[in-house]
């Protein structure tokens, strides 16, 4: 890994805009209708664009950085969760989200 903060740096506000224009377009798709939906969907189409272009600027190997990014997704998901819909994950959600975490550390840092 080149410079590790600025791969997490970048990592989360990637997954901050992932995670939020996911749950702008869930909200466009189900909670507006006419010219506000239209202009949800794009806003949340532009957050899920600036995504995709800003993960590809983590100085992490293409083949590493999933790893971090599901780890730290899993972790934003559950902030924006809340943030966005008021909803806490349950015990099932924090278990398989540690097995991530953990899963996501090993694939970024085991070293060959």
């Amino acid at each position: 890994m080149l410079n590790p903060i600025a791969a997490f740096v970048i990592l989360v506000a990637a997954t901050t805009l992932e995670s939020f224009g996911d749950a702008v377009v869930r909200i466009g798709l189900f909670n507006r209708s006419g010219v506000t939906q239209a202009t949800t969907l794009l806003g949340g189409g532009v957050l899920l664009f600036g995504y995709g272009a800003l993960l590809n600027f983590a100085p992490v190997p293409f083949e590493r950085v999933v790893g971090l990014y599901i780890a730290i997704l899993f972790c934003v998901w559950q902030v924006v969760a809340f943030a966005t819909f008021r909803t806490l994950p349950s015990i099932q959600v924090m278990v398989g989200g540690a097995l991530i975490v953990v899963g996501g550390l090993v694939v970024t840092f085991w070293q060959r």
